[in-house]
Protein backbone atom coordinates (compact mmCIF):
# COMPACT_ATOMS: atom_id res chain seq x y z
CA UNK A 1 0.00 0.00 0.00
CA UNK A 2 1.41 3.27 -0.73
CA UNK A 3 1.85 5.95 1.78
CA UNK A 4 -0.70 8.90 2.12
CA UNK A 5 1.71 12.23 1.89
CA UNK A 6 1.02 15.17 3.89
CA UNK A 7 1.56 17.81 1.01
CA UNK A 8 1.02 20.40 3.29
CA UNK A 9 4.11 19.25 5.28
CA UNK A 10 5.85 18.44 1.89
CA UNK A 11 5.26 22.01 0.92
CA UNK A 12 6.52 24.14 4.14
CA UNK A 13 9.87 21.86 4.37
CA UNK A 14 10.44 22.77 0.14
CA UNK A 15 9.89 26.25 0.95
CA UNK A 16 12.85 26.05 3.62
CA UNK A 17 14.77 24.18 1.03
CA UNK A 18 13.87 26.53 -1.55
CA UNK A 19 15.02 29.58 0.91
CA UNK A 20 18.62 27.71 1.87
CA UNK A 21 18.90 27.47 -1.86
CA UNK A 22 18.16 30.80 -3.24
CA UNK A 23 19.96 31.97 0.27
CA UNK A 24 23.27 30.21 -1.30
CA UNK A 25 23.04 31.17 -4.76
CA UNK A 26 22.65 34.93 -3.55
CA UNK A 27 24.71 34.85 -0.63
CA UNK A 28 28.07 34.91 -2.64
CA UNK A 29 27.04 37.45 -5.47
CA UNK A 30 28.33 40.85 -3.07
CA UNK A 31 31.78 39.99 -3.08
CA UNK A 32 32.16 37.10 -5.86
CA UNK A 33 34.59 40.05 -8.14
CA UNK A 34 36.78 40.87 -4.47
CA UNK A 35 37.52 37.18 -4.37
CA UNK A 36 38.34 36.97 -8.12
CA UNK A 37 40.53 39.35 -7.29
CA UNK A 38 42.45 37.92 -4.38
CA UNK A 39 42.69 34.72 -6.62
CA UNK A 40 45.03 36.56 -8.52
CA UNK A 41 43.20 37.54 -11.92
CA UNK A 42 44.49 40.41 -13.70
CA UNK A 43 43.06 44.22 -12.66
CA UNK A 44 41.60 44.05 -16.49
CA UNK A 45 39.87 40.56 -16.57
CA UNK A 46 37.72 41.31 -12.99
CA UNK A 47 34.63 42.25 -14.23
CA UNK A 48 35.01 39.81 -17.53
CA UNK A 49 35.36 36.86 -14.94
CA UNK A 50 32.73 37.96 -12.49
CA UNK A 51 30.38 38.31 -15.43
CA UNK A 52 31.41 34.70 -16.34
CA UNK A 53 31.45 33.30 -13.09
CA UNK A 54 27.84 33.99 -12.60
CA UNK A 55 26.54 33.44 -16.46
CA UNK A 56 28.30 30.09 -16.51
CA UNK A 57 26.18 28.90 -13.73
CA UNK A 58 22.88 29.88 -15.21
CA UNK A 59 23.86 28.72 -18.62
CA UNK A 60 25.29 24.89 -17.53
CA UNK A 61 21.87 24.70 -15.71
CA UNK A 62 20.00 25.49 -18.80
CA UNK A 63 21.77 22.79 -20.91
CA UNK A 64 21.18 19.95 -18.22
CA UNK A 65 17.88 20.85 -16.63
CA UNK A 66 15.69 18.44 -19.57
CA UNK A 67 18.13 15.39 -18.70
CA UNK A 68 17.41 15.63 -14.54
CA UNK A 69 13.78 16.23 -15.52
CA UNK A 70 13.43 12.71 -17.32
CA UNK A 71 15.26 11.39 -14.74
CA UNK A 72 12.72 12.92 -12.48
CA UNK A 73 10.13 11.18 -13.78
CA UNK A 74 11.49 7.91 -13.68
CA UNK A 75 13.08 8.33 -10.00
CA UNK A 76 11.16 10.72 -7.96
CA UNK A 77 11.37 14.36 -7.74
CA UNK A 78 12.49 14.24 -3.73
CA UNK A 79 15.50 11.91 -5.01
CA UNK A 80 16.41 14.66 -7.70
CA UNK A 81 15.94 17.58 -4.50
CA UNK A 82 18.42 15.24 -2.60
CA UNK A 83 21.12 15.14 -5.44
CA UNK A 84 20.48 19.05 -6.20
CA UNK A 85 21.36 19.02 -2.87
CA UNK A 86 24.27 17.22 -2.29
CA UNK A 87 25.66 18.49 -5.92
CA UNK A 88 25.55 21.89 -4.74
CA UNK A 89 26.78 21.71 -1.16
CA UNK A 90 29.93 19.81 -2.62
CA UNK A 91 30.44 22.53 -5.63
CA UNK A 92 29.27 25.48 -3.57
CA UNK A 93 31.65 24.49 -0.20
CA UNK A 94 34.62 23.69 -2.38
CA UNK A 95 35.24 27.56 -3.88
CA UNK A 96 36.93 28.12 -0.37
CA UNK A 97 39.64 25.92 -1.58
CA UNK A 98 40.01 26.74 -4.98
CA UNK A 99 43.44 27.60 -6.13
CA UNK A 100 42.29 30.09 -8.92
CA UNK A 101 39.70 31.71 -10.75
CA UNK A 102 39.84 28.79 -13.34
CA UNK A 103 38.87 26.18 -10.43
CA UNK A 104 36.14 28.42 -9.61
CA UNK A 105 34.99 28.53 -12.98
CA UNK A 106 34.63 25.22 -13.06
CA UNK A 107 33.31 24.90 -9.61
CA UNK A 108 30.38 27.11 -10.87
CA UNK A 109 29.81 25.52 -13.92
CA UNK A 110 29.13 22.32 -11.87
CA UNK A 111 27.32 24.19 -9.44
CA UNK A 112 24.87 24.77 -12.49
CA UNK A 113 25.11 21.37 -14.05
CA UNK A 114 24.21 19.73 -10.89
CA UNK A 115 21.46 22.10 -9.34
CA UNK A 116 17.42 21.85 -9.75
CA UNK A 117 16.09 21.78 -6.48
CA UNK A 118 13.56 24.54 -6.67
CA UNK A 119 12.20 23.30 -10.02
CA UNK A 120 11.78 19.97 -8.53
CA UNK A 121 10.16 21.00 -5.62
CA UNK A 122 7.67 22.89 -7.75
CA UNK A 123 6.93 19.41 -10.34
CA UNK A 124 6.42 18.14 -6.64
CA UNK A 125 4.35 20.37 -4.92
CA UNK A 126 2.26 20.34 -8.93
CA UNK A 127 2.05 17.20 -8.54
CA UNK A 128 0.68 16.62 -4.85
CA UNK A 129 -1.42 19.64 -3.96
CA UNK A 130 -5.28 19.55 -4.72
CA UNK A 131 -5.90 21.33 -7.97
CA UNK A 132 -8.39 23.99 -6.41
CA UNK A 133 -5.33 25.03 -4.11
CA UNK A 134 -2.20 24.56 -6.54
CA UNK A 135 -1.89 28.60 -7.10
CA UNK A 136 -2.04 29.04 -3.78
CA UNK A 137 0.47 26.13 -2.91
CA UNK A 138 2.74 27.20 -5.77
CA UNK A 139 2.63 30.85 -5.23
CA UNK A 140 3.50 30.19 -1.43
CA UNK A 141 6.43 28.29 -2.42
CA UNK A 142 7.80 30.46 -4.39
CA UNK A 143 8.23 32.94 -1.50
CA UNK A 144 10.96 30.56 -0.07
CA UNK A 145 13.39 31.38 -2.89
CA UNK A 146 12.59 34.80 -3.42
CA UNK A 147 13.37 35.30 0.57
CA UNK A 148 16.17 33.43 0.17
CA UNK A 149 17.25 35.73 -2.47
CA UNK A 150 16.49 38.79 -0.44
CA UNK A 151 17.92 37.90 2.57
CA UNK A 152 21.23 36.03 0.93
CA UNK A 153 22.95 39.13 -0.45
CA UNK A 154 22.39 41.15 2.78
CA UNK A 155 24.08 37.55 4.91
CA UNK A 156 26.63 37.45 2.53
CA UNK A 157 28.08 41.08 2.79
CA UNK A 158 27.80 40.50 6.36
CA UNK A 159 29.59 37.05 6.93
CA UNK A 160 32.16 37.88 4.25
CA UNK A 161 33.48 41.32 6.29
CA UNK A 162 33.02 39.08 9.79
CA UNK A 163 34.14 35.63 9.39
CA UNK A 164 35.92 36.36 5.42
CA UNK A 165 35.17 35.82 1.88
CA UNK A 166 36.61 31.68 2.45
CA UNK A 167 34.44 31.16 4.89
CA UNK A 168 31.19 32.09 3.34
CA UNK A 169 31.78 29.45 1.26
CA UNK A 170 31.81 26.66 4.05
CA UNK A 171 28.73 28.51 5.85
CA UNK A 172 27.35 27.79 2.68
CA UNK A 173 28.18 24.33 2.40
CA UNK A 174 26.71 23.97 5.63
CA UNK A 175 23.82 25.49 4.68
CA UNK A 176 23.52 22.89 1.87
CA UNK A 177 23.93 20.42 4.45
CA UNK A 178 21.10 21.29 6.35
CA UNK A 179 18.97 21.32 3.64
CA UNK A 180 20.11 17.79 2.42
CA UNK A 181 19.14 16.61 6.00
CA UNK A 182 15.94 18.28 5.76
CA UNK A 183 14.63 16.66 2.47
CA UNK A 184 16.20 13.24 3.12
CA UNK A 185 14.01 12.95 6.48
CA UNK A 186 10.74 15.25 6.06
CA UNK A 187 9.97 14.94 2.28
CA UNK A 188 7.53 12.14 1.56
CA UNK A 189 6.66 11.31 -2.16
CA UNK A 190 4.38 8.34 -2.85
CA UNK A 191 6.16 7.86 -6.11
CA UNK A 192 7.13 4.53 -8.34
CA UNK A 193 9.84 4.14 -9.82
CA UNK A 194 8.80 3.30 -13.83
CA UNK A 195 11.27 1.15 -15.95
CA UNK A 196 12.95 3.15 -18.57
CA UNK A 197 10.75 0.66 -21.22
CA UNK A 198 7.71 1.57 -20.08
CA UNK A 199 8.39 5.67 -19.50
CA UNK A 200 6.70 7.93 -21.56
CA UNK A 201 8.70 9.79 -24.54
CA UNK A 202 9.63 13.42 -23.95
CA UNK A 203 8.00 13.75 -27.57
CA UNK A 204 5.23 11.42 -25.86
CA UNK A 205 4.76 13.94 -22.52
CA UNK A 206 4.44 16.87 -25.12
CA UNK A 207 1.61 15.30 -27.46
CA UNK A 208 -0.68 14.34 -24.48
CA UNK A 209 -0.01 18.43 -22.81
CA UNK A 210 -3.38 19.46 -23.14
CA UNK A 211 -2.42 22.68 -25.03
CA UNK A 212 0.65 22.89 -26.49
CA UNK A 213 0.41 26.06 -27.85
CA UNK A 214 -0.09 27.78 -24.41
CA UNK A 215 2.49 26.01 -23.02
CA UNK A 216 5.03 27.34 -25.51
CA UNK A 217 3.30 30.46 -24.64
CA UNK A 218 4.02 30.20 -20.57
CA UNK A 219 7.94 29.23 -21.63
CA UNK A 220 8.25 32.19 -23.55
CA UNK A 221 6.89 34.48 -20.74
CA UNK A 222 8.91 33.11 -18.75
CA UNK A 223 12.27 33.70 -20.65
CA UNK A 224 10.94 37.75 -21.13
CA UNK A 225 10.44 37.76 -17.51
CA UNK A 226 13.79 36.46 -16.81
CA UNK A 227 15.02 38.79 -19.38
CA UNK A 228 13.16 41.92 -17.83
CA UNK A 229 14.23 41.14 -14.77
CA UNK A 230 17.96 40.74 -15.02
CA UNK A 231 19.04 42.93 -17.92
CA UNK A 232 19.34 46.01 -15.31
CA UNK A 233 21.57 44.21 -13.87
CA UNK A 234 24.54 45.45 -15.22
CA UNK A 235 23.71 49.11 -15.55
CA UNK A 236 21.61 49.63 -12.50
CA UNK A 237 24.72 50.89 -10.01
CA UNK A 238 25.62 53.15 -13.06
CA UNK A 239 22.35 54.15 -13.36
CA UNK A 240 21.74 55.26 -10.16
CA UNK A 241 24.92 57.65 -10.36
CA UNK A 242 23.52 59.01 -13.38
CA UNK A 243 20.17 59.84 -11.92
CA UNK A 244 20.78 60.78 -7.96
CA UNK A 245 24.46 61.12 -8.03
CA UNK A 246 25.16 58.95 -5.05
CA UNK A 247 28.71 58.40 -4.13
CA UNK A 248 29.74 56.88 -0.96
CA UNK A 249 25.76 55.20 -0.33
CA UNK A 250 25.36 53.69 -4.11
CA UNK A 251 25.88 50.10 -3.06
CA UNK A 252 23.54 50.22 -0.48
CA UNK A 253 21.03 52.50 -2.35
CA UNK A 254 21.53 49.30 -5.41
CA UNK A 255 21.11 46.61 -3.12
CA UNK A 256 17.64 48.51 -1.69
CA UNK A 257 16.60 48.78 -5.08
CA UNK A 258 17.28 45.60 -6.01
CA UNK A 259 15.56 44.16 -2.87
CA UNK A 260 12.59 45.73 -3.23
CA UNK A 261 11.16 44.10 -5.88
CA UNK A 262 12.05 40.87 -4.16
CA UNK A 263 9.88 42.10 -0.79
CA UNK A 264 6.80 42.71 -2.67
CA UNK A 265 6.89 39.97 -4.49
CA UNK A 266 7.22 38.27 -1.57
CA UNK A 267 3.76 39.83 -0.18
CA UNK A 268 1.97 39.37 -3.29
CA UNK A 269 2.65 35.50 -4.20
CA UNK A 270 0.74 33.89 -2.05
CA UNK A 271 -2.18 36.47 -2.28
CA UNK A 272 -2.34 36.26 -6.04
CA UNK A 273 -1.80 32.59 -6.22
CA UNK A 274 -5.09 32.20 -4.01
CA UNK A 275 -6.71 34.77 -6.39
CA UNK A 276 -5.73 32.64 -9.61
CA UNK A 277 -7.25 29.72 -8.55
CA UNK A 278 -10.92 31.74 -7.89
CA UNK A 279 -10.90 33.57 -10.83
CA UNK A 280 -8.26 31.88 -13.37
CA UNK A 281 -4.30 32.04 -13.33
CA UNK A 282 -4.69 32.96 -16.44
CA UNK A 283 -6.63 36.39 -16.43
CA UNK A 284 -3.64 36.88 -13.30
CA UNK A 285 -0.99 36.03 -15.72
CA UNK A 286 -2.49 38.79 -18.02
CA UNK A 287 -2.90 41.80 -15.53
CA UNK A 288 1.15 40.96 -14.15
CA UNK A 289 2.07 41.38 -17.83
CA UNK A 290 0.13 44.48 -17.83
CA UNK A 291 1.52 45.93 -14.68
CA UNK A 292 5.19 44.79 -15.54
CA UNK A 293 4.91 46.57 -18.60
CA UNK A 294 3.39 50.10 -16.75
CA UNK A 295 6.14 50.04 -14.45
CA UNK A 296 9.14 48.93 -16.58
CA UNK A 297 8.50 51.99 -19.09
CA UNK A 298 8.33 54.87 -16.96
CA UNK A 299 11.54 53.76 -15.39
CA UNK A 300 13.48 54.77 -18.51
CA UNK A 301 12.15 58.72 -17.50
CA UNK A 302 12.59 58.27 -13.84
CA UNK A 303 14.74 61.92 -12.10
CA UNK A 304 15.26 60.27 -8.73
CA UNK A 305 16.38 56.93 -7.20
CA UNK A 306 13.12 57.18 -4.71
CA UNK A 307 10.68 56.78 -8.31
CA UNK A 308 12.96 54.25 -9.65
CA UNK A 309 12.82 52.10 -6.14
CA UNK A 310 8.92 52.69 -5.89
CA UNK A 311 8.85 51.45 -9.53
CA UNK A 312 10.59 48.13 -8.65
CA UNK A 313 8.72 47.61 -5.98
CA UNK A 314 5.68 47.95 -7.88
CA UNK A 315 7.51 45.80 -10.26
CA UNK A 316 7.60 43.00 -7.85
CA UNK A 317 3.76 42.72 -7.52
CA UNK A 318 3.68 41.99 -11.33
CA UNK A 319 6.39 39.35 -10.53
CA UNK A 320 4.67 38.13 -7.72
CA UNK A 321 1.22 37.35 -10.12
CA UNK A 322 3.26 35.89 -12.60
CA UNK A 323 5.53 33.23 -11.56
CA UNK A 324 2.39 31.32 -9.43
CA UNK A 325 0.52 31.71 -12.27
CA UNK A 326 2.49 30.23 -14.92
CA UNK A 327 3.59 27.18 -12.44
CA UNK A 328 -0.09 26.48 -11.77
CA UNK A 329 -1.03 26.04 -15.58
CA UNK A 330 2.08 24.53 -16.44
CA UNK A 331 0.55 21.69 -14.23
CA UNK A 332 -2.84 21.74 -14.98
CA UNK A 333 -1.57 21.74 -18.68
CA UNK A 334 1.14 18.98 -18.06
CA UNK A 335 0.50 15.02 -17.82
CA UNK A 336 0.88 13.46 -14.77
CA UNK A 337 3.44 11.25 -16.33
CA UNK A 338 5.76 13.79 -17.76
CA UNK A 339 5.17 16.63 -15.07
CA UNK A 340 8.83 16.92 -14.00
CA UNK A 341 10.28 17.08 -17.79
CA UNK A 342 7.88 19.80 -18.57
CA UNK A 343 8.96 21.94 -15.50
CA UNK A 344 12.70 20.81 -16.30
CA UNK A 345 11.64 22.82 -19.64
CA UNK A 346 10.69 25.84 -17.95
CA UNK A 347 13.87 26.30 -15.74
CA UNK A 348 15.69 26.25 -18.98
CA UNK A 349 13.77 28.94 -20.41
CA UNK A 350 14.36 30.75 -17.17
CA UNK A 351 18.13 30.24 -17.46
CA UNK A 352 18.07 30.66 -20.45
CA UNK A 353 16.79 34.44 -19.53
CA UNK A 354 19.26 34.98 -16.61
CA UNK A 355 21.78 34.74 -19.00
CA UNK A 356 20.40 36.67 -21.90
CA UNK A 357 19.00 39.86 -19.73
CA UNK A 358 22.41 40.96 -18.71
CA UNK A 359 24.12 40.36 -22.26
CA UNK A 360 20.70 42.37 -23.67
CA UNK A 361 21.18 45.36 -20.99
CA UNK A 362 24.90 45.82 -21.42
CA UNK A 363 24.07 45.78 -25.46
CA UNK A 364 21.43 47.67 -25.64
CA UNK A 365 23.31 50.68 -22.77
CA UNK A 366 26.59 50.21 -24.69
CA UNK A 367 24.72 51.61 -28.15
CA UNK A 368 21.79 53.27 -27.07
CA UNK A 369 22.21 54.53 -23.11
CA UNK A 370 21.43 53.34 -20.01
CA UNK A 371 17.57 54.21 -20.14
CA UNK A 372 17.39 52.56 -23.45
CA UNK A 373 17.59 49.27 -21.44
CA UNK A 374 14.03 50.12 -20.15
CA UNK A 375 12.50 51.10 -23.00
CA UNK A 376 13.68 47.73 -24.74
CA UNK A 377 12.32 45.76 -21.95
CA UNK A 378 9.29 46.76 -22.19
CA UNK A 379 8.73 46.37 -25.92
CA UNK A 380 9.56 42.78 -25.30
CA UNK A 381 6.85 42.96 -22.91
CA UNK A 382 4.75 44.50 -24.94
CA UNK A 383 5.33 41.59 -27.83
CA UNK A 384 4.60 39.06 -24.49
CA UNK A 385 1.43 40.71 -24.30
CA UNK A 386 -0.27 40.59 -27.31
CA UNK A 387 0.67 36.48 -27.60
CA UNK A 388 -0.59 35.81 -24.13
CA UNK A 389 -4.19 38.14 -25.21
CA UNK A 390 -4.22 35.81 -28.44
CA UNK A 391 -2.83 32.39 -26.75
CA UNK A 392 -5.89 32.73 -23.77
CA UNK A 393 -8.58 34.14 -25.98
CA UNK A 394 -11.12 31.67 -25.65
CA UNK A 395 -10.89 31.48 -22.01
CA UNK A 396 -9.60 34.88 -21.02
CA UNK A 397 -12.41 36.91 -20.66
CA UNK A 398 -15.00 33.69 -19.89
CA UNK A 399 -15.30 32.33 -16.21
CA UNK A 400 -13.77 29.37 -17.53
CA UNK A 401 -10.32 28.52 -16.17
CA UNK A 402 -7.79 25.90 -17.67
Amino acid sequence: MVKKVDWKRNMYIAWIGCFFTGASFSLVMPFIPIYIEQLGAPKNKIEFYSGLAISVTALSAAVVSPMWGVLADRKGRKLMMVRAAVGMMVTMGSLAFVPNVTWLLIMRFLTGTLSGYIPNATAMIASQAPVERNGWALGTLATGAVAGNLIGPLMGGFLAQTVGIKNVFIVTGIILLINTILTIFFVQEDFVPVEKKNMLSTKEVFVQVKNLQVLIGLFITTLILQVGMTSISPILTLFIREIGGERGNILFVSGMIVSVAGLSAFISSPLLGKLGDRIGNQKILVAGLILSFLCILPMAFVKSTFQLGLLRFLLGFSTGALMPSINTLISKLTPAEGVSRVFSFNQMFTNLGQVAGPLVGSAVAGFYGYRSVFIATSILIASNIALTLFTFRKTLFKREKI
